[in-house]
């Protein structure tokens, strides 16, 4: 079995067409192929299982497509369906197909229409587009579920299906039909190529703006970049905007938080079930060199595009209160997701943990609230919501 070298990273998988973002276990689980699972230490007997092969019985004797179906086909299609039984969408099935496309979007470059999505309320739902992508550029916006592709009804199709219909290669085009609301609209877009931009600063005269858009493996080093401008421009107000970054590495996020959190105080904590044995792990604050300005006063914009590791830092940032939330509510996505080869052609992508705030709450029940509530309203020519936080910190 591949063992997986990095540390606890939240993986963008493009699939050239959209981002699917995940947070690999931190223990680099590795399963030797000599491992085997007895049935009967399981929460299914072997009495339950005569029900399994009956029906298959049935299927491979009287179906008139029985033939046309191969043994690997049946098995991967009963662990696609075992894996939907859990009702978690971050736990799936890759057969030889998906598995490819899912390791080559790792480690290579891809092209797509550069959004995140996920599954909410039982819909395909958009987290965020990314910055400068096609699908930012077409005006999809957080929270649009996506209803069909190019005609197609998704809404009885996995996760894994909707990436299938929609990934393409650069050039090519797709129409989405999406519900935003009470509307229904159709959006066309073209494939490109996907560049991330991860950070942007900007001066406002009394406020410094830092905007992440996501948690990139280096981003950490991008950040100090960041900060050491905001000390050399002599304020003491910063805004942090996290809106529509859906995540990245963990490892980025506990620098950026590491900022602003006391050495040594938790950011985050992995929190598994006990009946996996394994223990809890807490991430702690390295602290920073730098002396932060006398007196910050800061604040943290958010939405529901911001989620794993933006809602890590910004759930750490609230409760020491550092900084204030505001905008509106974040995505929850705050389990732990380990990716296992099952032989050299399949795998499985197993939620094994939670991701808890600092005071313990549980980041996926409902995402994070913020301290003042202000939606965004597209009507107004200005960001609305970064202006009310530019306001608020003037008020000081």
């Amino acid at each position: 079995m591949k063992k997986i070298s990095k540390n606890i990273i939240l993986l963008t998988l493009v699939a050239s067409a959209f981002f699917v973002g995940f947070f690999i276990g931190n223990k680099n689980k590795v399963l030797a192929d000599s491992v085997t699972y007895s049935i009967e230490n399981k929460s299914i007997s072997p009495e339950d299982f005569k029900l399994y092969w009956k029906a298959l019985s049935i299927l491979d004797t009287k179906h008139p497509d029985s033939n046309t179906i191969s043994s690997k086909e049946k098995v991967w299609a009963s662990i696609a369906g075992l894996t939907q039984s859990y009702g978690d969408p971050y736990t799936t099935f890759f057969n030889p197909k998906e598995t490819e496309i899912f390791e080559e979007n790792i480690n290579g470059e891809f092209s797509g229409v550069g959004m995140e999505i996920g599954i909410q309320d039982g819909y395909i739902t958009v987290i965020a587009p990314l910055k400068n992508s096609p699908a930012e550029s077409a005006g999809i916006v957080s929270g649009d579920i996506i209803v069909a592709v190019n005609g197609e009804s998704v809404l009885d199709m996995t996760l894994n299906a909707v990436v299938d219909k929609i990934r393409g290669k650069r050039g090519t085009s797709l129409i989405l039909n999406l519900k935003r609301g009470d509307e229904i609209i159709d959006l066309g877009i073209i494939r490109d190529t996907i560049e991330i931009t991860s950070i942007e600063t900007k001066d406002l005269d009394s406020v410094f703006v830092i905007s992440l858009y996501s948690f990139t493996e280096d981003i950490g080093v991008q950040f100090s970049k960041a900060m050491g401008e905001f000390i050399i421009s002599g304020k003491n107000k910063l805004i942090l905007d996290l809106r529509s970054n859906p995540g990245g590495y963990l490892t980025s996020s506990i620098d950026v938080a590491s900022w602003f959190v006391p050495q040594g105080k938790t950011i985050v904590s992995e929190s598994f079930s006990s009946e996996s044995g394994e223990q809890d792990v807490v991430y702690k604050s390295k602290g920073t060199s730098k002396k932060l300005p006398k007196n910050l006063s800061m604040i943290v914009l958010v939405d529901g595009g911001s989620a794993s590791a933006s809602e890590i830092v910004a759930g750490a940032l609230q409760e020491y209160k550092v900084a204030k939330l505001l905008g509106t509510k974040t995505f929850g996505k705050g389990s732990v997701q380990e990716y296992i080869k099952l032989d050299k052609d399949t795998a499985l992508k197993v939620t094994v943990a939670r991701w808890l705030t600092p005071l313990g709450n549980s980041i996926s029940h409902d995402g994070l609230i913020p301290d003042i509530e202000v939606p965004y309203d597209k009507e107004v020519g200005d960001d609305n919501q970064l202006q009310a936080a530019v306001e608020l910190l003037n008020k000081k």
